[in-house]
């Protein structure tokens, strides 16, 4: 292993990946930063390229969250320790670690960090959410009480899907989600594939996963066989393609878990519910959206969302170093820092048939 001298003087160069108002993507140069007195300088060596990122790059904003300057955009990271501050005292230089990227104000006046749901925080400050630069890049300085040390049979690109998997893992434990029960995943990209392989751990059953994409599909059954798959087609309206759904699953659905935060995906899992079952929604999607609201109402199914996560990173540490969750096949694509641009053009277009594109800095 490179001591961090090494590393800082073979990489000086801080490269990072941002985008700006114009919704341009520019691979960038920036300082190397110094760790406060409570910080690690990290060297990121995995980071993949979340949807968020792409919708950010594109659309300029997710809801109220508008780009009004550039931006680094990432907050999906695994990497190394190269530099601890004076007040660091549980980490040290060369410690592997997951990057928790949302950073909650930690005051006991704060009544969301008092009671334990700090993803709720008010002062929270989100990685990669506008104006906070994000983790996609060379170097990036961290809190200690942020970062997750990794065990040797975690590698950094499982690290850095340990995000999505807390995405996961908060809406699998939000939704209620208990063994047997009959569960619909809308959407098998990067979420959809690491919410079937949590449901699948947890003991959901039958299990059905619905995509557009073919390829995805059988990624998805490759992952886990047991799983049944449904190939939405354009042209079918939401109650033809929840009928389709509730004969593949062989009933209607206790839960469904929406991935996509599309409409017409959203209408098919309302459609697809048992009455008193809930809907699940996990996806971003546009900022108003119509529902079937009295089929909902006459049917009394819950419909419920999720932000971000908490409390789930030793959790995903555990499934994954156990082995109860594999996530290694769900890297498609693997790009370097200076490739930045061909990694977001790869992660957009489905043309390139990427389920998580990741950046890799060795």
């Amino acid at each position: 292993m490179s001591s961090a001298t090494e590393i800082l003087t073979r990489k000086p160069k801080n490269i990072a990946v941002e985008t700006n108002p114009s919704h341009e993507l520019n691979v960038v140069d920036t300082d190397v930063p110094e760790p406060g007195p409570d910080d690690c300088l990290i060297h990121v060596r995995a980071t993949g390229i979340c949807g968020s990122d792409v919708h950010f790059w594109k659309a300029g904003n997710i809801g109220d969250s508008v780009i009004r300057c550039n931006l680094g955009l990432g907050h999906e990271s695994a990497g190394i320790v190269v530099k601890t501050g004076s007040k660091v005292s549980r980490l040290k230089v060369g410690d592997r670690v997951a990057l928790e990227c949302g950073i909650p104000c930690s005051k006991p006046t704060c009544d969301a960090c008092r009671t334990g749901r700090y993803n709720a925080c008010p002062e929270i400050i989100f990685y990669s959410s506008p104006p906070v630069h994000g983790t996609l890049r060379r170097y990036h300085v961290h809190p200690e009480a942020w970062l997750h040390p990794l065990p040797d049979n975690i590698s950094y690109e499982e690290g850095a899907l340990l995000e999505p998997l807390s995405v996961a893992l908060a809406g699998i434990e939000r939704s209620g989600l208990r063994l047997g029960n009959p569960l619909v995943i809308c959407g098998a990209g990067p979420i959809g594939m690491v919410s079937l392989l949590a449901a699948h751990a947890a003991g959901a059953a039958p299990i059905v996963i619905t995509d557009l994409d073919e390829n995805r599909l059988k990624m998805a059954k490759s992952l886990v066989p047991r799983v049944r798959t449904v190939q939405i087609q354009r042209g079918d309206d939401a109650k033809t393609s929840a009928e389709r759904i509730k004969q593949a699953l062989g009933r209607e659905a206790k839960l469904v878990i929406e991935c996509t935060g599309v409409e017409s995906s959203i209408h098919t899992g309302i459609y697809a519910s048992q009455f008193g079952g809930t809907v699940f929604v996990i996806g971003v999607g546009k900022d108003f959206q119509q529902i079937p609201f009295m089929h909902a109402s006459f049917r009394e199914i819950d419909i419920r969302f999720l932000f971000r996560y908490r409390e789930t990173y030793p959790k995903a540490i555990m499934l994954v170093s156990e082995g109860l969750i594999n996530l290694k096949p769900l890297v498609t694509h693997r790009f370097t820092l200076e490739e930045g641009r061909d990694a977001f053009e790869a992660a957009s277009k489905p043309a390139a048939k990427a389920v998580k594109v990741q950046l890799l800095d060795d």
